[in-house]
């Protein structure tokens, strides 16, 4: 589907730094952006609030914004604009699920360490985390660099990518072999404690 000439102008004027182009851009497509956060939320059969609705609703847009508007750089127009940005809407959604929900289970974790007084419980989960930190250190360093990057500190392809120096598409071939060595390092360890 071509372009139509609302969607270009209003590309071309956000591009442009137009007063109250960005104003239009968000009127247009905020319908859009809360219609793919339901539906990504639906999928994967979780409930959100209506403020956590409109926290993912900014990631979108500030995912939009960054970096001078890269992403509206970046459409070739090989697709409608709104398809676009339902597909970089998704991502950043699910994206941000994921990490909320990860931050959810660590902080529900380190709830219940608090409550847990066994010190035999402590001490075991220090050791996990000895282990954790023992086999990362086996791995060798660009693997272990993208390993933390995207598992403490959640950052995504992009954003390692940038930090290390390497490619995008480098990252996720990263993680999997480090993944798959920490497995088997992991698995050794079991059998020989």
């Amino acid at each position: 589907m071509p372009l139509s000439d609302l969607d270009r102008g209003l590309i071309d004027r956000c591009l442009g730094k137009e007063p109250g182009a960005w104003n239009d851009f968000v009127d247009r497509y905020a319908g859009l952006i809360h219609h793919v956060i339901h539906h990504v939320a639906h999928s994967r059969s979780r409930l959100l609030s209506e403020a956590d609705t409109e926290d993912i609703a900014a990631e979108i847009l500030l995912a939009i914004v960054d970096d001078d508007y890269e992403v509206l750089r970046r459409y070739k127009g090989l697709s409608s604009l709104p398809t676009y940005l339902t597909v970089i809407a998704r991502r950043v959604c699910v994206r941000e699920m994921i990490r909320r929900q990860r931050a959810a289970e660590l902080g529900h974790a380190s709830a219940h360490r608090e409550v847990v007084s066994d010190l035999s419980g402590e001490a075991e989960a220090i050791a996990s985390a000895e282990e954790v930190e023992r086999i990362l250190d086996e791995l060798p360093e660009k693997e272990a660099q993208v390993v933390r990057l995207y598992h403490l500190k959640y950052m995504n392809y992009r954003d390692i990518a940038k930090q290390l120096g390497i490619s995008e598409n480098s990252v996720g071939p990263i993680l999997a072999r480090a993944r798959k060595r920490m497995r088997r390092a992991a698995q050794s360890s079991q059998k020989t404690g």
